[in-house]
C-alpha cells in the first residue's frame, strides 16, 4: 500500500490483512465522502465492491458517480425498520449522528445542526438486498450509535470475518467500547487492534487473518497520506497536476456558453463550500451572477481558515500520533471538493 484515504490508517491496517487478495467485500456504515478520509476505498481502487451506508444525501450521492460498482443507500442502520431522528451538521458533516446528546455537544464548538428524519434499516436487511454472501470486513462509524447498528446484525447468517468500530466519543474522545463490545463478543468474535481511535475483531472461525495484525498501530508516516498530495492545479509534484489544470482551463474557456441555470448551479455550491473572500461585497458582480467574476472564488484562502478553525477541538489526536491531518479538517476538506477522483456514471439506491 503507497497510499492511505482513511483518516487514521484504518484502510492500512485492513491491507495488512487483505493486501494478497485481489477481489472482495466491504460493508462501510457511515461511509461519509467517497474518497476523502474513506476506509473503503482503497479497496474499492483494488477492485473490490460493497455495500456503503450514508445518511447524508449530499455525500451518498457522491458515490454513483465516484464508485459506481458500490450498492449505496442513504439511510440509517439500527436495530429496528422504522423512522428516526438525525442531527445534521452541514459544514462538520463527521459530528452528524441520531444520538442527541453528541450532537449538542459538538455544537458547543460553534458549528450548528438541524434535525431532520429519515428511515431506519436494519443491516441485515440492507446486506440481503445488496445480495452479498461473503463480507470480509465490516467498519462502523455512527458517531455514538455504535450498539444499534450491531443490534440489527444477523449473525447466524451474516458474518464479517472483520469488525473495526469507532470506539471513543466524538468531541470528548472518551472510550464507548464498553456499550458494545460484550455484545459483540457474544457473537463470536475476538478483540486483536487498538489503533487508539477504532477497535479491530476477528471471528472466531478467521483467526488466521489476526496474526497479520500489528500489536500496536503502525506509525502515522508508514505510509503517504491523501492530503500530503496538496491541492493538484497548485502543486506541481501532484500526480493529477497537469489533468488538473487542463480541467480548469476547459472550464473558464467553456464559462461563456454555459447555461444561466448551470452557472447558478456552481455559484451556489462555490458559496455553499467557501466563505465570501475579503473584500467581497453583498451585491458585488458575483452575486449579481457576473460570468467573468464567477470562476474567481477564493478557495485556497477559504480552506486556510477552514484549517484554522477546524484544528482545536482535539488537538491531543494528532500529538498521539505525530504531525497529521486534523479529522475536522480532512472532513471539511471532503465536503468542499478538495479531493482526488474521477467523476463516474452511476446512481444511488433509494432507501425504502
Amino acid at each position: 500500500m503507497q497510499l492511505s484515504y482513511a483518516q487514521n490508517l484504518e484502510d492500512y491496517h485492513l491491507d495488512l490483512i487483505f493486501g494478497g487478495q485481489p477481489t472482495g467485500t466491504y460493508v462501510d456504515v457511515g461511509g461519509g465522502h467517497p474518497v476523502a478520509d474513506n476506509v473503503s476505498f482503497w479497496f474499492y481502487l483494488k477492485g473490490w465492491r460493497g455495500l456503503v451506508v450514508e445518511p447524508q444525501e449530499a455525500l451518498a450521492e457522491l458515490y454513483a458517480h465516484v464508485r459506481p460498482r458500490d450498492h449505496t443507500v442513504s439511510c440509517l442502520a439500527g436495530r429496528n425498520e422504522g423512522e428516526g431522528q438525525f442531527h445534521v451538521f452541514e459544514k462538520l458533516h463527521g459530528f452528524s449522528s441520531t444520538v442527541r446528546e453528541h450532537a449538542q455537544a459538538a455544537a458547543e464548538f460553534g458549528a450548528t445542526f438541524t434535525t431532520t428524519v429519515k428511515p431506519v434499516r436494519t443491516l441485515a436487511a440492507l446486506i440481503a438486498e445488496a445480495q452479498l454472501t461473503a463480507i470480509d470486513f465490516l467498519k462502523i462509524d455512527v458517531e455514538g450509535a455504535e450498539a444499534d447498528v450491531l443490534a440489527g446484525v444477523d449473525f447466524e447468517r451474516q458474518r464479517p470475518r472483520v469488525i473495526l468500530l469507532e470506539a471513543v466519543a466524538p468531541g470528548s474522545m472518551a472510550d464507548t467500547a464498553h456499550t458494545w463490545e460484550p455484545y459483540l463478543l457474544a457473537q463470536g468474535y475476538r478483540f486483536a487492534l487498538f489503533d487508539r481511535l477504532n477497535r479491530f475483531y476477528v471471528a472466531e472461525e478467521a483467526q488466521d487473518l489476526a496474526q497479520r495484525l500489528p500489536a500496536q498501530p503502525a506509525p502515522w508516516d508508514q505510509v503517504a497520506h491523501l492530503w500530503d498530495c496538496g491541492r493538484a492545479p497548485e502543486r506541481t509534484d501532484h500526480p493529477d497536476h497537469v489533468l488538473a489544470q487542463t480541467l480548469q482551463c476547459g472550464f473558464f474557456a467553456a464559462l461563456p456558453s454555459l447555461e444561466p441555470a448551470l452557472l447558478a448551479h456552481l455559484i451556489e455550491r462555490g458559496r455553499d463550500v467557501s466563505p465570501r473572500p475579503q473584500g467581497h461585497r453583498a451585491g458585488s458582480r458575483l452575486g449579481r451572477g457576473h460570468r467573468g467574476s464567477a470562476g474567481q472564488g477564493r478557495i485556497p484562502a477559504a480552506h486556510t481558515r477552514a484549517r484554522r478553525r477546524s484544528r482545536s477541538p482535539h488537538r491531543h489526536r494528532r500529538a498521539a500520533r505525530g504531525p497529521r491531518p486534523h479529522r475536522l479538517h480532512v472532513r471539511r476538506r471532503a465536503r468542499a471538493g478538495l479531493v482526488r477522483g474521477a467523476a463516474l456514471p452511476g446512481r444511488v439506491v433509494p432507501c425504502a
